[in-house]
């Protein structure tokens, strides 16, 4: 892969959920580019061990002196979203690690004496809610939300992100399809197909929405390399040009790695043992990357079969 221009000039990034999939490679994609990182984590000597001392790690916000430059924050922390079902403990978990964390930052970039140029907030497209399978209407940035928890959750994370713009701050919502790479859920996906026992989930028409951790980071060094001065829009779609079904992206993966694709999952024991998150898995959103393609962004993987090539 060729390497990321995050900008011409160096600049100051600090980094929220530095620690997971996404954040390691962005943080280490930073640092090739030349640019000074500093990581707020739980775990500072975790991390900076994981970064081989080459980034700057903090525990709190306030150890940033309010006289310090930052130039740009990447937020990416939150609580994974699958796993435990969604009681009403997990949901507020994952609002307070998205939604009251992102507050916090918008309240401590408001004690900066300097405040950073942009802010870059990790969202999702779950906040489209979903689509019914067969539904093949295409979302774009403006498509409306859904009254529905994970909807409702982005929205209100995307809310706190855009209070930053009181400072004067450009704010702007990244909204994550799935995310390919080696780390992350699609090891995990990929593994049933490995086995020979990949095939369509809960009947395989729903569209998947999806993005190579690559073109991901290359977005985030998009956005960061436009002129201040120009006027973008609140929130992006981070998804690939192309949405197969899920029955085609497990084809795609099974005709890479030389394996069938035909053992159905049966979508009712998954909504037994997820709730209403199985909604995620086994209803879609075909979600367009609209505003990255209006400003002549070109995806070095585009189709699933590119992705595929590249990751198996």
């Amino acid at each position: 892969m060729t390497a990321i221009r995050f900008s011409d000039q160096r600049q100051h990034v600090l980094i929220t959920g530095a620690t997971g999939f996404v954040g390691q490679l962005l943080v280490r994609a930073l640092l090739a580019d030349g640019h000074v990182v500093t990581v707020l984590t739980r775990n500072p000597k975790k991390a900076a061990w994981m970064f081989n001392g080459a980034v700057r790690c903090i525990e709190r916000l306030n150890e940033i002196a309010p006289t310090e430059h930052v130039d740009v924050i990447i937020n990416l922390a939150g609580a994974r979203i699958l796993g435990p079902r969604w009681t009403a403990a997990r949901q507020q978990v994952l609002r307070d690690s998205r939604v009251a964390f992102t507050e916090r930052l918008v309240e401590w970039i408001g004690g900066m004496q300097h405040k950073p140029r942009l802010m870059l907030s990790a969202s999702a497209i779950g906040y489209y809610g979903v689509q019914e399978q067969g539904d093949l209407s295409v979302l774009s940035e403006d498509a409306p939300p859904q009254a529905i928890f994970m909807s409702q959750l982005c929205q209100d994370w995307e809310h706190a992100a855009q209070g930053a713009r009181r400072y004067g701050v450009e704010a702007i919502c990244m909204r994550f399809g799935l995310v390919l790479g080696k780390g992350g859920a699609f090891p995990m996906m990929a593994l049933p197909i490995k086995l020979g026992l990949g095939g369509p989930l809960g009947g395989g028409r729903q569209i998947l929405s999806w993005i190579h951790v690559h073109d991901l980071l290359r977005g985030i060094a998009h956005l960061m390399n436009r002129p201040d001065a120009v006027s973008r829009p609140a929130s992006y779609n981070f998804t690939a040009p192309e949405q197969p079904t899920q029955a085609q992206f497990s084809q795609a993966a099974a005709r890479r790695l030389g394996r069938p694709s035909f053992f159905p999952t049966p979508a009712m024991p998954m909504r037994f043992l997820l709730g209403e998150q199985s909604d995620l898995l086994l209803k879609g959103q075909r979600v367009a990357p609209r505003a990255l393609l209006n400003e002549g962004f070109v995806f070095d993987y585009p189709t699933v079969e590119s992705a595929m090539k590249a990751l198996l």
